[in-house]
């Protein structure tokens, strides 16, 4: 008997720049809203039944706020379908943004390690940029990098 077949994507998501970011409405990427907006997208584009037939394996299995690094698993047979809804998706929450694919694989190791490679070089340019002036927010979440280590588990 064969295991269910899945694919993993590991996605950036670029906010605008231009977003006049307010202390009354903060940016919060998180596993609901970035399923939220995907799963709009999917039934915006495909319909009732695309929604039905991809919600069975979809799932947002990690994301960073900071790096803005997410790890998206589907099943084999619909990952092109929410591959081409997650491109469509223009805004979470208030929030203009846009996905970019770093990697597509079989198994969630070689995904995870390409979002590894995305958010360490993202906090070496956030610790160049910051200097010594890290808050503690940034050092909770550079020692977060251990949830994604812990994924195939």
């Amino acid at each position: 008997m064969v295991g269910f077949k899945y694919r993993y994507m590991a996605m950036e998501v670029f906010i605008d720049p231009n977003k006049d970011i307010s202390k009354d409405d903060p940016i919060i990427l998180s596993q609901h809203n970035i399923s939220k907006a995907i799963k709009d997208s999917i039934l915006v584009n495909f319909g009732e039944c695309g929604l039905a037939s991809s919600l069975v394996s979809f799932q947002v299995k990690y994301v960073n706020p900071i790096t803005k690094v997410c790890i998206i698993r589907a099943s084999r047979d619909e990952h092109q379908k929410v591959w081409a809804a997650t491109t469509m998706v223009r805004s979470v929450g208030n929030c203009p943004v846009v996905f970019n694919l770093l990697d597509l694989s079989g198994n969630i190791r070689a995904c995870k390690s390409a979002a590894l490679k995305c958010e360490e070089m993202k906090f070496e340019h956030l610790k160049i940029v910051s200097g010594a002036l890290q808050t503690e927010d940034i050092n909770k979440h550079m020692h977060n990098l251990e949830r994604i280590k812990m994924l195939e588990r």
